[in-house]
């Protein structure tokens, strides 16, 4: 991944000496929270128990807002989704011991996703062996990837908390920092200034990588550039450069949106490709992956590499490159200053505005075909059930252009994201890094929290939303106007259709009335059997569009079988 944002100071200088001259209070836990307040954290998601709750306080004190969810799984989601779409580092809030691993799945996602959050736990004294709350919190974090900081001592509090605070930004991680609650409740001593963190500068890229690209470049007749999350604040400089040599846009799964608009952008790479995306990118002699893995997800497991196709990666992660399949050369840079220099050479050497792959024939078949929208539904109705397509679609078009759409997983998750449109690449929060089904309700809370200027949009399942209903209280109670899509055939659809004729009595279940327990929670229930029921939910975009308020709306649609989603078949494909 390259990294993103300049060098820039993202926290304050605290110069005030002693922890009640800085104005956090007695003891270590005040001076924990104002620390990282004063650090620039952006918002605080978690469940406070006796171990975290004067932290927690310190932390509103300082300025940083607190939502309280209902459980901590979901807690971590909406900190991981908050830190990626808002820019700025959010913090998850811990009990200890069963507080933490109630969270270990939301944690996983982030620490997998490299996203710079702080887990600010609580975490039982050394001294007591035989606490109810005692696991081994250190190496529980260390087996997911995060990184395990701790509040060694009341005299080094200050250092600890920059510490952690430092590493999250510098070098993306997930960084889960353990206090002990009788540290926690120690007289600070902490002394001195608090410095500013410094985001990381760009790595700039050596002139003979750039030489090596620029070549590769000029040489190529179909070049197709593939941005990932590391490219997510590059697009400008991406774009200049792929139309200076001819190249077509395409972006992974997180990166959607990226170039949204563009008229050589084909979409999403991988899986979710159109057939036209697919056959586009399979048809090109030259890949550039720009801060994107070129994994077996964003390359259908190599099939979108066709056997002559060179491939080059461009990463500012030089373990990155090459990591999950051979490249013609790795170029180690971060992608915006990798593609300015890219595009000064071109142009230094006369070779700017090359034709390439951008040819007229190609624009007519991207207009008419290269979106999944623009493919003919054979409208599979059975009986009192809508296809997933047909609804999809449907509300693409219901639904308000600015919005921020996040994805649990599930055999669903191909509909709302090739069918829903975004905006830009601020408008998709997919977090899918682990796998895990349950994250979207926290995902989505998260998101809208991150970018409340955007209609908050959640596609799930019905066992991924069922798994975590308790946080559609979280989203009453803040009042947000979130619209659920529930896409319900009443089954863990991705088993039902990878064991084809098996028993599938264990991931089958009776219908459930999402819309009724819904509207038990308070927000707004509406069942969509047809396309005749989508009524409803114009009538409340109107609300929203005249008020810019709203309860929640969840949409219980009951959707036909698909006989196994088409990008299923692909992420199975390697199994």
């Amino acid at each position: 991944m390259t990294s993103g944002g300049s060098a820039e100071s993202i926290g304050t200088t605290r110069t005030r000496d002693g922890a009640e001259q800085l104005g956090y209070g007695p003891a270590v836990a005040d001076v924990v929270g104002g620390i990282l307040a004063d650090l620039g954290a952006g918002h605080c998601f978690g469940v406070v128990g006796s171990g975290n709750f004067v932290t927690t306080n310190a932390l509103r004190r300082g300025g940083v807002p607190f939502t309280a969810a209902r459980h901590e799984g979901g807690a971590a989601s909406m900190a991981d989704a908050y830190t990626r779409m808002s820019g700025r580092v959010g913090v998850l809030s811990l009990h200890q011991g069963c507080g933490l691993t109630n969270a270990m799945t939301g944690i996983s996602e982030a620490a997998k996703s490299r996203t710079p959050m702080i887990v600010l736990t609580a975490d039982s004294p050394a001294a007591a062996l035989r606490s109810n709350f005692r696991v081994d919190q250190d190496a529980l974090v260390r087996s997911v990837g995060a990184v395990s900081e701790r509040v060694y001592s009341a005299q080094t509090a200050v250092a600890d908390v920059t510490r952690a605070f430092r590493t999250a930004v510098t070098q993306r991680r997930t960084v889960v920092l353990n206090v002990a609650i009788d540290i926690a409740a120690a007289l600070a001593t902490a002394t001195g200034p608090v410095p500013a963190i410094m985001a990381p500068a760009r790595v700039r890229p050596g002139t003979e990588a750039v030489a090596q690209l620029v070549e590769a470049l000029r040489g190529a007749r179909k070049p197709v550039f593939v941005a990932g999350r590391g490219a997510r604040h590059a697009g400008p400089a991406i774009a200049a450069l792929a139309e200076a040599c001819g190249a077509l846009l395409a972006t992974s799964a997180v990166a959607n949106g990226l170039f949204a608009g563009a008229e050589f952008a084909l979409g999403i790479s991988g899986g979710f490709s159109s057939p036209t995306t697919a056959d586009l990118i399979a048809g090109a002699d030259l890949v550039v992956g720009w801060g994107c893995a070129l994994n077996m997800w964003t390359m259908r497991h190599g099939r979108l590499i066709g056997p002559d196709t060179t491939v080059v990666q461009v990463d500012d992660d030089i373990d990155a490159l090459g990591a999950h399949r051979p490249v013609a050369f790795g170029v180690l840079g971060d992608c915006d200053p990798t593609a300015r220099d890219a595009l000064t050479e071109l142009r230094r050497s006369g070779t700017d505005r090359v034709v390439g792959y951008r040819t007229a024939e190609v624009a007519s078949r991207i207009a008419r075909t290269g979106r999944w929208q623009d493919v003919p539904v054979e409208n599979s109705v059975a009986g009192d059930r809508i296809d997933p397509r047909v609804l999809t679609i449907a509300l693409d078009g219901i639904l308000p252009a600015q919005r921020i759409v996040s994805i649990d997983s599930g055999n669903f998750m191909g509909y709302p994201a090739t069918h829903l449109s975004v905006p830009d690449e601020n408008g998709f929060c997919f977090t899918q890094a682990f796998q895990s089904i349950g994250l979207g309700l926290g995902t989505a809370i998260g998101a809208a929290f991150a970018r409340p200027d955007r209609l908050p949009v959640l596609g799930a399942g019905d066992g991924g939303f069922l798994m975590a209903i308790s946080e559609l209280d979280t989203a009453v109670r803040c009042a947000l106007p979130l619209v659920v899509i529930v896409y319900n055939d009443s089954a863990y659809g991705a088993e039902v259709h990878h064991f084809g004729d098996a028993d599938h009595g264990t991931v089958t279940f009776p219908e459930t009335d999402i819309a009724a327990i819904a509207q038990g929670f308070g927000a707004t229930g509406v069942t969509v059997r047809s396309a005749d029921d989508l009524a409803a939910v114009r009538g409340w975009v109107e609300q929203y569009r005249k008020t810019g308020r709203a309860r929640p709306l969840v949409i219980d649609a009951k959707i036909t079988s698909d006989g196994g989603a088409w990008w299923l078949a692909e992420a199975f494909a390697g199994h």
